[in-house]
Parts: structure tokens; C-alpha cells; sequence
């Protein structure tokens, strides 16, 4: 299945953005180790866009050779994850929470379950903190906020520009 046209995203900071012009295909949570590790999660959402369809519009991202096979792109200043690349693929995989809707993009499957941490299916159980943050700390990080928005900008940050 694949998922509607167009899609933009890019890293926290805004060194690196990308667009999908077409559209997402495969749109699966990864649980294998080394999806683990490379998130900084229990496992890494990922889609695959056609090259010919992909566009950096902002910055290079930094690469790691996770194996012979595959290298994983991510921004080398935030950190933030962004590409799974096979070289022989005529697709790159983009990491789905580095989108800048990333609710546009539903997954529909897993794969490497194996991996898949065993009580999962606990945490819609878990208790909800009534406030996440108190309304002097919430002003506080919006005021000094320095993550990118979830859409485009000519310069980032204002005024100056990462490219």
C-alpha cells in the first residue's frame, strides 16, 4: 500500500530537508537491533520513496555504513535520523517521524518481530499524566524553542541559513 503524494519533512534543528514528490511505499515499523540503535528507540518507522522522486531542498545529511549493505542518513549536527539506504534499491526509506506529517503516513506492517519489545501490547494500559509540562515551563520552551517548524522556510534560523 502505498501512501498519498508529496511529502516534505526534514531534521530537528533544520540543517536537512527533503521532499517525496511521489508517493510513500511500504510504510512499516522496523523492530531489528540495528533499527534500535540507529533510532535511539524501540523501533524505526520507515517508507520507501523512488529516487527519481526524491529531493534534498536543504543540506546534506551525515552517513553511517551500518553494514555492508545498508547506510543510514542522518543530520550531523541535531542527530535526528532520516534515511535507511540499500544502494542497489531504486527507493530510499525515509525515517516516518521526520516528516512534517508524519500522522499522513500510516504503517501497515512490522517486520523484524523477533526484536519487537514483549509488552507492547501493555502500554494503552499504562496511566496518563493529567499535565505533561506547567503553563510557566510551556512558555518557557516555546520562548526559546530552536526546533524547526514542520514546513519549509527559506532561511533557518531566521536570518540565517544552513545551506
Amino acid at each position: 500500500m502505498a501512501t498519498l503524494a508529496a511529502h516534505s519533512g526534514g531534521c530537528q534543528c533544520g540543517a536537512v530537508r527533503y521532499r517525496a514528490a511521489g508517493p510513500l511505499a511500504y510504510p512499516h515499523l522496523c523492530h531489528c537491533r540495528m533499527c534500535q540503535k540507529a533510532a535511539g528507540n524501540y523501533f524505526m518507522p520507515l517508507a520507501a520513496a523512488q529516487r527519481s522522486e526524491f529531493m534534498l531542498t536543504r543540506g546534506e545529511p551525515t552517513w553511517f555504513h551500518s553494514s555492508d549493505l545498508v547506510r543510514r542518513g542522518f543530520c550531523g549536527t541535531c542527530g535526528t535520523p532520516l534515511f535507511y539506504d540499500s544502494a542497489e534499491s531504486d527507493s530510499l526509506n525515509i525515517v516516518l517521524g521526520s516528516l512534517d506529517e508524519p500522522n499522513s503516513v500510516k504503517p501497515v506492517m512490522q517486520s523484524n518481530t523477533g526484536r519487537k519489545m514483549i509488552w507492547f501490547h501493555e502500554l494503552d494500559g499504562l496511566p496518563i499524566e493529567p499535565e505533561a509540562e506547567t503553563p510557566d515551563r510551556e512558555n518557557a520552551i516555546a520562548a526559546s524553542n530552536q526546533q524547526h517548524p514542520d514546513h519549509d522556510t527559506a532561511n533557518w534560523p531566521s536570518g540565517a541559513s544552513h545551506e
